[in-house]
């Protein structure tokens, strides 16, 4: 299969969760033998934070804007299926020009709740009402009732979940020491601050004696941090491994619009369970299709929740049952195989059948 993906950016992670996700979900699509064409926008935050400028796994081109997209127009014509990317700039313009190309394609929601309360204010940044039925299947980061609501509302011809995923080469356990009790990895954001502010601040506050850390960019200054919580400004996709592998516990901190939604994974979920690091997360609708509490993941709804858990010795089987279910359910390999399928009843979709 030839596949050409426009998404927000495959070159650079910086202060963004659709890099590592496009990365293991297209290097395990094409070891399954397929070609793939990644054209991203060039744009400057992206450009002086490249960590992968040139894959292995797939061709990447860069773009200057839609007149310039335009030279990948034969590209787009003759791919077996083309996959638009949710936050691509100018996103529904590249819906037109890639619907006009190619009935063959997909719209890869990797924030289908923040997409959908946009669209319902009236917001169409990157996607907008009248491009949904034009796209063959409508991929998403969110499962469960949600899909109904993508079919019935929108008009999607399909709507289907695809969950993020991990390279289980690239998220292993490493032989490191324990730096810290409790770490985070995530860009800032107002809505999740305050799950933050409650489930490591306050607990940092409270156990002095403990280690703490929250990697991720864009943290304003404003913020009063415990002389026990440890800032990483800007995490490589290079050391996710060594840094889950350096945590007693993770924390996963979901956003408001996506517990609202519920089913809706953060790709951090699988990263550091693929680790074996045992994992604390708040509390939403389907995280118990994903893994089971307390076997193999623990709710934390305050403070007093992660200081308890904190107490604890031992977690390791927890993050070992983790990595089991990771290995067995949510690897990019696993992903990379409902994709396909995806892609290929998308190929058959009703027009194309009507059009032959």
């Amino acid at each position: 299969m030839k596949l050409v993906v426009l998404g927000l950016s495959l070159s650079s992670s910086w202060g963004n969760g659709h890099a590592t996700t496009f990365r293991a979900l297209l290097k395990a699509f094409a070891a399954r033998g397929h070609d793939v064409l990644f054209l991203e926008r060039d744009v400057p935050w992206y450009a002086s934070h490249r960590d992968l400028p040139d894959p292995d796994f797939c061709r990447l081109r860069f773009y200057s804007d839609l007149n310039d997209l335009a030279r990948f127009s034969p590209e787009i014509a003759e791919a077996d299926a083309v996959m638009v990317g949710s936050y691509v700039p100018d996103g529904v313009a590249v819906a037109h020009l890639v619907q006009e190309l190619n009935e063959a394609s997909a719209f890869y929601d990797i924030d289908t709740p923040v997409t959908l309360a946009k669209l319902a204010r009236g917001d169409f940044e990157y996607l907008s009402p009248e491009v949904i039925p034009g796209y063959a299947v409508y991929l998403s980061f969110t499962g469960g009732p949600t899909l109904d609501t993508v079919e019935r509302r929108y008009g999607s011809p399909a709507a289907r979940a695809l969950y993020c995923s991990v390279d289980t080469e690239a998220y292993r356990p490493l032989p490191e020491p324990k730096r810290w009790d409790l770490s985070y990895l995530g860009t800032y954001s107002d809505d999740r601050q305050p799950t933050l502010e409650r489930l490591l601040i306050e607990p940092a506050r409270a156990l002095p004696d403990a280690r703490f850390v929250v990697a991720g960019p864009q943290y304003p200054d404003t913020i009063d941090w415990p002389t026990n919580v440890e800032r990483i400004e800007h995490l490589p996709p290079s050391k996710h491994a060594a840094f889950y592998s350096a945590s007693r516990f993770t924390l996963n901190v979901t956003r408001a619009d996506m517990i609202a939604a519920g089913w809706s994974p953060s790709v951090r979920l699988f990263e550091a369970a693929a680790c074996a690091c045992p994992i604390m997360s708040d509390r939403w609708d389907g995280l118990n299709t994903l893994f089971t509490s307390p076997g193999e993941i623990l709710l934390a709804d305050g403070a007093g929740d992660v200081i308890a858990a904190l107490g604890e010795a031992d977690a390791s089987a927890i993050g070992l049952a983790g990595q089991a279910r990771v290995l067995a359910e949510h690897s990019a390999a696993h992903r990379a195989a409902e994709l396909e399928n995806h892609l290929t009843q998308a190929a058959r979709h009703p027009r194309l059948a009507g059009a032959a």
